[in-house]
């Protein structure tokens, strides 16, 4: 978060933008962010941690779309059509199909673990929601600067408390950290935000549905992973899920 944000203020003078006027503003920006990053992101990495199977964990994520619009048509007031109802459950169905292909071995009830998703999950769903309902006013690089500067501060005040931050930079770290930093922080988060600006944040959910089918074809592609017909399945059921929640209607 750190590395990032200095990428992101290095690229201000490039571009014009107008910085929130309100404390407020960058309080709700800093607070969406939080949910949106940080607490997100431990929730997965602290499920995985304490060894919740990566598919259990991504299909507990997974519901994610569902729980946003639920609480954006009750917050937002966005339309919860039986055309966007139906497409949910269709994708969330597609998710169970192409994480499950290869069998699901949970181990037990892991609480710790699934609490910690259950967290993630929340978050996300908040965050998204929080995000559109209060920061959406605001311009778009100044918001992704704001959330990673707020994230970064957190961060460092949890590494230094309960961290070793000892690191080895080798080549494998290296190329992992510029992935993270250039790619899912800096070009994700601000194609995220540009989306939750100009759409409605239960549509934008169901696009986390596309996320298994295209990790679970490019594992195929790339690690000759197991690609049956169950997943071909619930990678077609995913696209038509999301493809009848873009494609339902506004609220007239």
């Amino acid at each position: 978060m750190t590395i990032t944000s200095l990428i992101l203020i290095g690229l201000l003078p490039l571009f014009t933008v107008i910085w929130p006027k309100r404390f407020i503003d960058y309080l709700h920006i800093s607070v969406a962010g939080l949910l949106i990053h940080c607490v997100y992101l431990a929730g997965v990495f602290y499920a995985i941690f304490y060894g919740l199977p990566a598919s259990v964990s991504a299909i507990i994520i997974g519901l994610q779309p569902l729980v946003t619009v639920i609480i954006a048509r009750y917050w937002l007031g966005e339309s919860l059509g039986m055309a966007k109802i139906i497409g949910l459950i269709i994708g969330f169905l597609g998710i169970v199909l192409v994480i499950g292909h290869q069998g699901l071995s949970t181990g037990g009830i892991n609480k710790l673990g699934i609490l910690f998703s259950l967290i993630s999950l929340i978050s996300i769903s908040i965050g998204t929601t929080y995000q559109k309902k209060l920061c959406t006013g605001n311009d778009l690089l100044p918001t992704v600067v704001v959330q990673f500067i707020a994230n970064a501060i957190v961060l460092i005040f949890l590494a230094f408390a309960f961290e070793t931050r000892k690191v080895i930079w080798d080549q494998s770290f290296i190329l992992a950290l510029a992935w993270l930093v250039l790619v899912l922080s800096v070009g994700t988060s601000i194609l995220l935000l540009w989306l939750i600006k100009h759409g409605e944040a239960g549509k934008i959910g169901s696009l986390f549905y596309l996320v298994p089918p295209f990790v679970t074809v490019e594992a195929w592609l790339l690690f000759d992973e197991t690609f049956g017909a169950p997943a071909i399945i619930g990678i077609a059921a995913c696209v038509t899920g999301v493809a009848m929640v873009i494609k339902s209607p506004k609220p007239s």
